[in-house]
This record gives structure tokens, sequence and C-alpha cells, in this order.
């Protein structure tokens, strides 16, 4: 079920379109485990990864947002893992937005191999906080930036 916010401040952006940010990763030999495939938990590096270009890509860089007072922390991920990347192959994973609330955005992922097949597809929860980890809201300017990337409809993790 995807779940779009209802607050007047995502409300009269208006502006869901279902873009679909990409980011291009080669495996290096770091990477991978003795049986040249990527070790499992490595993968979580890949979507931080991803969601840091994403962030410069939108005008909103990490670092600038936290300069302000504005941190991201995962509350909940899930990956499910459909078949290895592996060493020196050139991946791209793809994210997007299912949710867009007051203080909480949601990001889905695929990770495609070289031949476009489906590696991997994910979810992570975040919640906007401070520096002192109590919840805030998204900044104003930030929920505008995003709101091209949310998609109406929910790829769930099959």
């Amino acid at each position: 079920m995807i779940r779009l916010s209802a607050d007047r401040d995502f409300a009269d952006h208006n502006c869901v379109s279902d873009q679909t940010f990409r980011y291009s990763h080669r495996v290096t030999y770091a990477d991978c485990t003795i049986g040249n495939h990527i070790y499992y938990a490595r993968y979580l590096n890949l979507l931080e990864a991803a969601r840091g270009e994403f962030s410069r890509h939108v005008g909103r860089p990490v670092l600038e947002l936290q300069t302000e007072g504005v941190l991201f922390p995962v509350i909940e991920c899930r990956l499910r893992y459909r078949a290895p990347a592996r060493y020196d192959d050139l991946l791209t994973i793809e994210l997007w937005l299912t949710e867009l609330a007051r203080v909480r955005l949601t990001f889905e992922y695929r990770i495609l191999g070289p031949d476009g097949h489906e590696l991997l597809n994910a979810t992570t929860m975040h919640a906007c906080t401070g520096l002192d980890d109590k919840p805030r809201r998204l900044p104003e300017g930030l929920t505008a930036a995003l709101g091209p990337y949310v998609h109406r409809t929910n790829r769930p993790l099959a």
C-alpha cells in the first residue's frame, strides 16, 4: 500500500510524477566475498551511496542538511536478494520515494546488473530528526524537491 502524505505541505506541491533516479556503481574487490559476489551487508552501503548522490541531484546535499541540523536516520529496512552481483559488474541503482510525510520518508530501490536483470530490491524508511534525535518536519524546500520522485504505486518486495 502506498502512503502519500495528506498533510498540507505535500498536497500543496501537487508534484507526484513518478521520476526515478539512477546511480551507477562498479563492484570493487572490497565489496566481494571470497566467492566473488557482493557480501550481503554491503548492499546497504550501495543504497546509502545512491541516496547521497540523489540528495546532491535534488540540490540538497546531505552535508548541507546536516549543517542545518536535519538528519534522516534509517528506522527500518528490507532487502530482497534476487541474484548475486560480481566483481567488476557495473550496477545501476534505481531509487524513488513511496512515502513523503511530515517527519518520515520511504525510499524504494532496485539494483540492476549489467544485463538489466534485477539483482536486489529494497526499502528504507527514514525519520526526519534534529541533531538532538527528536522528530522534526521535513524542510519545506526539500519536500518540494523530492515530490517529483514520489511514485503513485508501490512496487512491493516480491
